[in-house]
């Protein structure tokens, strides 16, 4: 599996790529042919500033629900 860390990328892609939902499609194309398609499978994490809205005990039921999911995707 391929892995791209977005703290690598320009920040508009980052952005681009950290607001996708789940079930999104993603189309990267050069020179107007289409390079590839991707799918997302699950949207990113909720952000700290995300989590500071929610009681304590929320943020970190939250935090747990992602990364159960993450396990799972990974097993």
């Amino acid at each position: 599996m391929k892995q791209i860390d977005l703290d690598d990328l320009p920040p508009r892609v980052a952005q681009t790529l950290r607001g996708l939902e789940a079930g999104e499609d993603l189309v990267l194309v050069q020179g107007g042919a289409l390079v590839a398609r991707l799918n997302v499978a699950a949207a990113t994490p909720p952000t700290p500033d995300q989590l500071s809205d929610l009681p304590p005990e929320e943020a970190m039921a939250e935090v747990m629900e992602h990364f159960k999911a993450m396990i799972e995707e990974e097993f």
